[in-house]
């Protein structure tokens, strides 16, 4: 017969390694949630479209809307490659310290779906291994934890972007190459901060979307089991 303390032990451990499993899929939902804003966003050209007009890019830089067209999306198809390979603008100079650059930039993206890869397989067992067993508690609990990054994200927007541009810079890079001088990296006249605030601010919206739509998910899946 079994002592009732070991078999309270046995429960406790257990139920211990469940909510801990809980909170690990919480966190790995989370960051998929972000991360995948962070490349939808990378990926939504149509944003910095706009922008070349909505910013009058072409009269801040001197270039044709041709030419920064073409030498965007080379910067973002550069960055989403999985392949390594050289930087080189089709018809903009730039300088060592810019290659550098977006090298670097490139290393967080490559960061990024590493990251991806990893969140998103814990993610997917844990989604179906949860709502099998119709614990729909985890849906809820990430809806809440993705509050907190649109409402640091608005807060720094609407306080001083400006600020929030340069912490976020030392932050995520070791030296200040990113810190572009116009006369040997005119790129920089063609990426505005202006459309860096614009592209967080899409961040923000994805990531209000997909709280909406977990909150939605979670009361669904509530309702059908109450049924």
């Amino acid at each position: 017969m079994n002592h009732p303390n070991y078999v309270y032990t046995i429960n406790g451990n257990t139920r211990k390694e469940h909510k801990i499993l809980q909170i690990l899929l919480t966190l790995a939902l989370s960051l998929s949630i972000i991360l995948v804003s962070v490349k939808l966003t990378l990926m939504f050209k149509p944003l910095y479209y706009f922008d070349i007009q909505y910013l009058n890019i072409e009269k801040q830089s001197g270039f044709s809307r041709s030419e920064i067209v073409e030498n965007y999306n080379y910067v973002i198809n550069y960055l989403l490659s999985p392949i390594q390979q050289e930087f080189k603008l089709p018809s903009i100079p730039y300088s060592k310290y810019g290659q550098i650059h977006f090298k670097d930039v490139k290393r967080i993206f490559t960061s990024i779906d590493m990251i991806l890869i990893i969140t998103g397989i814990f993610s997917a067992i844990g989604l179906t291994l949860n709502i099998k067993r119709r614990n729909f508690n985890f849906i809820r609990q990430t809806s809440l934890m993705l509050v907190l990054l649109p409402a640091t994200l608005s807060a720094a927007l609407i306080v001083n972007f400006d600020k929030a541009f340069v912490i976020f810079h030392k932050i995520f890079f070791r030296n200040d190459y990113w810190q572009f001088d116009p006369e040997i990296d005119p790129i920089i006249n063609i990426l505005p901060q202006e459309f860096f605030y614009h592209s967080a601010l899409l961040i923000v919206i994805l990531i209000i979307l997909s709280i909406i739509f977990l909150r939605l998910l979670h009361k669904k899946l509530l309702y059908k089991k109450q049924v």
